[in-house]
């Protein structure tokens, strides 16, 4: 039995991820792991065999890990490396969800994965992450004669923009073109802007209501377009993959992996 502790439980996905847990085969709850303000909220999930369960949210990272077999995280990029530094002296493998993690931050998670398998993924949809990799191949094929433009949506209590899935995607591109990200991209357009330059990325965000995830990526040539769109219509795809995730870092080597390892997509 892989047992988790959920960093972040009292968040929408957190709470999510705790609620599927019962529905997969060889997995449970561990432990339940929050901010101090949080700390002794009750979280009601399905228990095994139709039963309920009440997750109680601590803070004493150790003291949840210690509970747990597989770190799965989805908080706020400083907490979220305290988390991983503290799996990784306890030996636990570490499932990372947290978007917004600057360049020098993806370093330091790189540094502790010498340690433990770390799953890295900015989203852990099975379709998305066929979307990622349609992306890269669609630009290779098509090349600089096609305008690349990416566009999220997602509800109004986001708090980064754009979204990690929308930065992946303007990788996969960029990888496909030859181009570099985020040096030829360009984050929403205002005034007098000239000409588009061919070598260039276009990332557009929207917020509004409570859209879970809209992407979608233009391919813009004269004479057509090829879009590739995924809709997200609620968290469960992505709390399944997190899941999904858990059980691969709990039998991985240590190194850091994505999605597309997880899936074997590669």
């Amino acid at each position: 039995m892989i047992t988790i502790c959920m960093a972040g439980a009292c968040g929408r996905m957190g709470r999510r991820i705790l609620e599927l847990t019962a529905t997969m085969e060889g997995m449970a709850v561990g432990s339940a792991l929050d901010i101090p303000a949080l700390v002794g909220t009750k979280i009601t999930v399905p228990g095994k065999n139709g039963s309920e369960e009440t997750i109680i949210a601590g803070a004493d990272g150790a003291e949840e890990l210690a509970r747990a077999r597989v770190l799965i995280d989805f908080t706020a990029p400083e907490a979220c490396l305290e988390h991983v530094a503290l799996a990784a002296a306890a030996g636990k493998p570490a499932v990372v969800g947290t978007t917004g993690l600057t360049a020098e931050q993806v370093v330091r998670l790189q540094e502790l994965a010498k340690d433990i398998a770390v799953v890295y993924a900015p989203n852990m949809s099975v379709g998305v992450n066929l979307l990622f990799k349609l992306t890269e191949e669609v630009a290779r094929h098509l090349g600089l004669a096609y305008n690349v433009e990416i566009v999220e949506a997602h509800h109004n209590l986001k708090k980064d923009s754009p979204s990690g899935t929308a930065v992946r995607l303007a990788e996969q591109a960029a990888q496909g073109l030859g181009l570099r990200y985020p040096e030829e991209a360009v984050f929403g357009r205002e005034g007098i802007i000239g000409e588009r330059p061919e070598r260039q990325i276009g990332v557009h965000a929207i917020r509004g209501g409570d859209i879970v995830g809209d992407h979608t990526v233009s391919f813009i040539g004269c004479g057509e377009r090829i879009e590739l769109t995924h809709k997200a219509h609620n968290r469960d795809n992505f709390a399944r993959g997190a899941l999904i995730a858990a059980k691969f870092a709990a039998q991985a080597s240590p190194g850091l992996y994505d999605m597309q390892d997880v899936l074997g997509l590669k």
